[in-house]
């Protein structure tokens, strides 16, 4: 194994920000797209618990959290510089109770929720981001950083469940960094589209 290999799904917002971090610092990676209905046995092996991302690195080691991948990018190398400025306690909102409530606001049959409750929950916790946004385009200042690539593929996915209403909320500010996260070329690169990993295919580089 000459690269990190990096099982992904384009579409799960902890794979992005996996994904964005890797390519931010420069980090050579085989890309393994999953089917998520069809868990290759080689990702298994690697992480039990079956969900994505998981980055297996040369020497056998294993990371199978989107935050831990992102951390260990960084600090190898981070010409970006995304790390200085990162708010964890943006992070951690984001994760916990935004995560929740998208959740149960996108998948309401799943979780037997009340939607617009769930809406209503995340779009107060959207007004904190409102705040932060005040004096600069992104939560890093001039240019985005860590905390961006981190909260962007959460907030892309509350605002692709329903866009219409989306553009009428009152947030101007988060409004105008999404645009501006998801016009990234950084973007656009791990948002490009793999055919499915299966064993014996020859690697496909990230990026």
């Amino acid at each position: 194994m000459t690269w990190p290999v990096l099982y992904s799904f384009r579409r799960c917002p902890y794979a992005m920000r996996a994904r964005l971090a890797l390519l931010a610092s420069e980090t050579p990676c085989a890309l393994r797209e999953v089917r998520l209905a069809a868990k290759p046995a080689a990702m298994l092996r690697a992480s039990p618990k079956g969900t994505v991302p998981v980055l297996v690195l040369p020497d056998g080691a294993v990371m199978a959290e989107s935050l831990e991948i992102m951390d260990w990018a960084l600090a190898r190398h981070d010409p970006l510089h995304w790390r200085p400025g990162t708010r964890p306690d943006l992070i951690a909102r984001n994760d916990g109770p935004f995560k929740y409530h998208l959740d149960r606001y996108k998948y309401t049959t799943r979780y037997q929720s009340d939607a617009l409750h769930h809406r209503a929950e995340a779009l107060h916790i959207l007004h904190g981001l409102e705040v932060a946004l005040h004096s600069a385009p992104f939560l890093h200042g001039a240019q985005p950083g860590m905390t961006d690539a981190a909260i962007a593929p959460f907030v892309r996915q509350f605002a692709a469940t329903d866009p219409d209403w989306f553009a009428t909320c009152a947030l101007p500010r988060v409004q105008a960094w999404l645009e501006a996260f998801l016009a990234l070329p950084l973007f656009a690169r791990v948002m490009a589209r793999v055919a499915p990993w299966c064993e014996g295919d020859a690697p496909v580089l990230l990026g």
